[in-house]
């Protein structure tokens, strides 16, 4: 508790790792919490397996794990300022609050720590479609790719194939247009798995003028081999099994937000962290990159971007008060 940090950067995915490696090598002393086993296990970057629309993540079995992994071995054992870098390795922040102008830290062990300023990175997860009431299902078809969560990631994915979008609201029926819009799927289905279907006027013309099919059934099982994860399509109640090749699921994310809200930082109504230009929230010094910050894209790039903005903000605010004081 004596040291105080110059920079605490909690969350180890895409964001967090850039946010770590841009305040070190801006000579910025940085403890970074990548999170524990339970908390990698609800982040997007544990599930995520190729990596095609970055260059550089081709050769990657976990497209975003394992690079994120060589550049923190990198920084924290061959850097020139590997000794302004701190990795607490499978430990995760429980609490932070705001002492004055000092942030205190809480990790899992119940081991307290100081900083400065704080880059919260901890991010979302994609809500996952129960079958029967469970998730497990699912995974085979989403870790191989044939079951999907983003467009702009993996749309590509459909081309030539039968597709399904899984949801009842407007998102699914945008992700349904807008994938046969830009791929002209041979078909195109939205399950809304035993909901009553909530599509606006505007995505009803939609769905009318490409004769995407609506099947309002709960999906009972997924067909197909759970090995290699080729999909086959959907048992649906009332419907039999209705052909699929390759689905999109849309039903919202959760946002893992919970200790920018104990802050007091502000939230969106879907509760992204609202910040400004550079990542700072209403609380100062209080920033956040990724997935977790409202109004940007949910990508890898925009993730390493943010984080760099948060990064270069607080060390110009650094650099400022020492050439001040």
């Amino acid at each position: 508790m004596e040291k105080i940090y110059d920079v605490a950067v909690i969350g180890g995915g895409s964001a967090g790792v850039m946010a770590a490696l841009r305040t070190v090598l801006n000579n910025d002393d940085t403890v970074l919490f990548p999170g524990t086993g339970k908390d990698k296990k609800k982040s997007r970057a544990m599930w995520v397996t190729k990596v095609e629309n970055m260059p550089g993540h081709l050769e990657y079995k976990k497209g975003i794990e394992n690079p994120n992994r060589e550049q923190l071995n990198w920084l924290s054992t061959e850097s020139d300022l590997k000794d302004k870098f701190t990795w607490l390795k499978n430990r995760g922040v429980t609490e932070v609050k705001k002492n004055g102008d000092i942030f205190e830290l809480t990790d899992n062990k119940g081991e307290k720590y100081q900083a400065n300023y704080v880059i919260l990175c901890t991010g979302v997860m994609d809500v996952q479609p129960k079958i029967e009431g469970e998730i497990d299902p699912v995974f085979p078809y989403a870790n191989n790719q044939t079951l999907d969560y983003c467009l702009r990631c993996d749309g590509h994915h459909v081309y030539g194939k039968k597709t399904g979008i899984i949801g009842h609201g407007n998102g699914a029926g945008w992700v349904a247009a807008m994938l046969y819009e830009r791929y002209k799927t041979p078909e195109m289905k939205i399950f809304t798995h035993g909901e009553e279907p909530e599509f606006s006027d505007e995505v009803k013309a939609l769905i009318e003028k490409y004769g995407i099919e609506v099947y309002e059934g709960e999906i009972l099982s997924i067909h197909g081999d759970t090995k290699s994860g080729k999909l086959d399509g959907f048992e649906v109640e009332g419907s039999g099994v209705v052909d699929v090749e390759m689905s999109f699921v849309s039903l919202g994310m959760i946002v893992y937000n919970e200790l920018a809200k104990a802050l007091g930082a502000d939230v969106d109504d879907r509760g992204f962290v609202l910040t400004n230009e550079k990542g700072e929230t209403n609380i100062e010094n209080l920033y956040v990159a990724g997935d977790l910050r409202a109004g940007v894209k949910k990508q890898i790039y925009t993730a390493w971007d943010t984080a760099v903005d948060s990064a270069d903000d607080i060390n110009a605010k650094i650099r400022r008060i020492a050439r001040n004081s």
